[in-house]
């Protein structure tokens, strides 16, 4: 346990929270993936899935050390824990931003009914990503991050063209 906590550079207990929930989170994603690529419906195809959900983590684990090492010397933290609380805040991030322009696209009546179906996706893509940029400083906020996405916020809209909006 020393180890890893110097390894994360966790200091506090408390700290431990964030690799937790990071391990929690990456294994209820691999089982949702394993349960999506091998839809099986029978009772012994269960230890089939959970041997693929095993892999899976395992696959995801080691992309997302790699993305870890990738990223260090590239985004400012004090701690590299803190890093941990940055991918949660991605991860939660995007799920949302599907969960809250669901709704807003139905409210507004687009549907893939009444219009084309590449129109509906570019709307649906548009809608989410307006919330996506709005969510993601909220759980920034929220995750004890604020500063790291703002900061990032403010890069995503100088590159689609919000220069002029934005002062330093």
């Amino acid at each position: 346990m020393q180890n890893f906590k110097k390894r994360w550079e966790i200091q506090k207990n408390w700290q431990l929270l964030f690799p937790f929930l990071g391990i929690v989170l990456l294994l209820y994603s691999s089982y949702k993936l394993a349960s999506i690529f091998f839809n099986r419906a029978s009772q012994s195809d269960f230890i089939f899935l959970i041997l693929s959900t095993l892999i899976l983590y395992y696959l995801l684990l080691k992309l997302t050390l790699w993305i870890f090492k990738k990223l260090e010397n590239k985004w400012i933290v004090k701690h590299r824990w803190e890093m941990i609380r940055i991918f949660i805040v991605f991860a939660i991030t995007g799920s949302s931003s599907v969960f809250v322009g669901r709704p807003i696209i139905k409210l507004l009546g687009i549907t893939k009914d009444n219009l084309n179906v590449f129109v509906y996706w570019f709307l649906y893509i548009i809608i989410g990503l307006i919330f996506y940029q709005i969510l993601l400083v909220i759980f920034g906020w929220l995750f004890g991050q604020y500063q790291f996405f703002w900061n990032f916020e403010k890069k995503m809209l100088r590159r689609f063209g919000f220069k002029r909006f934005l002062k330093d």
